[in-house]
C-alpha cells in the first residue's frame, strides 16, 4: 500500500483567517452549543496539507500559509524525501486547480512513482484522509481555545504526533450499494424540491 494525500484542511478553521477570541471561555459553559468557535480576520491563516498511509494509518502533515501550487509542490517534495524510494505514492486529492497546475504536472512527470487520482467534484468524502480531518476537528479543534495562529498550528501538530504514536488504518465499512441508494434518494429529493 502507498500513501494517499488530501488538499487543504480544515474547512472553516484554517481556510479562513484566525483572530483571537474575546470570549474565550463562554463557549465552554454548560449548555453552550457545540460547534467550531473560531473567529477570523485578515491577519493570516494556515493550510494543513496531510498524507495518510492507508496500510498503517500514519499521518504526515505540514501547515503552510497558503494553498497554491508552490505550497503543494513543497509538500510533495517533503513526501518524496520521507517515503522510501522503492514505494509507489498514490495521491488522492480533490479537483482543485492547485493540484492540476502545469508546474505540478511537470513535477509529477519527473517523479514516476507519484500517481495522481482526482476525486470528482463534491466527492472529497471518497478520500480517507477526510476521516482523519473529521477526527482532528472533533477531538482537538472544535471546542479548543487558541489565542493565536501559532497555538492552532501547534495543536494540529501535537494531535498528529499523538495519533502517530499508535496509528490505525481507517477501515471503509459502508457498502457501495447502500451509498449509491442514498445518493439516488438524495438526488430524487433534490429534483422534487427544485421542480416545485
Amino acid at each position: 500500500m502507498g500513501w494517499t494525500f488530501s488538499g487543504a484542511w480544515p474547512r472553516g478553521v484554517v481556510e479562513g483567517r484566525y483572530a483571537p477570541r474575546q470570549d474565550t471561555e463562554d463557549h465552554l459553559k454548560k449548555g453552550a452549543p457545540e460547534g467550531i468557535h473560531v473567529y477570523f480576520d485578515n491577519t493570516g491563516g494556515t493550510q494543513l496539507e496531510a498524507a495518510l498511509n492507508n496500510a498503517t494509518g500514519e499521518v504526515y502533515g505540514l501547515c503552510q500559509e497558503r494553498h497554491r501550487h508552490q505550497e503543494w509542490l513543497k509538500f510533495l517534495r517533503r513526501i518524496d524525501q520521507t517515503v522510501a524510494t522503492d514505494k509507489q505514492v498514490h495521491i488522492i486529492c480533490d479537483n482543485y486547480a492547485t493540484h492540476k497546475h502545469p508546474k505540478v504536472q511537470r513535477w509529477l512527470k519527473r517523479h514516476k512513482r507519484f500517481h495522481l487520482h482526482l476525486t470528482p467534484t463534491s466527492a472529497s468524502w471518497l478520500n480517507m484522509i477526510e476521516r482523519f480531518f473529521r477526527e482532528l476537528t472533533d477531538k482537538r479543534i472544535r471546542r479548543g481555545v487558541f489565542q493565536d495562529l501559532e497555538q492552532l498550528i501547534t495543536a494540529i501538530g501535537d494531535y498528529i504526533d499523538r495519533h502517530n504514536e499508535s496509528p490505525k488504518p481507517f477501515i471503509w465499512t459502508a457498502k457501495a450499494d447502500d451509498i449509491l441508494e442514498k445518493v439516488t434518494h438524495a438526488q430524487a429529493a433534490l429534483y422534487n424540491r427544485l421542480s416545485v
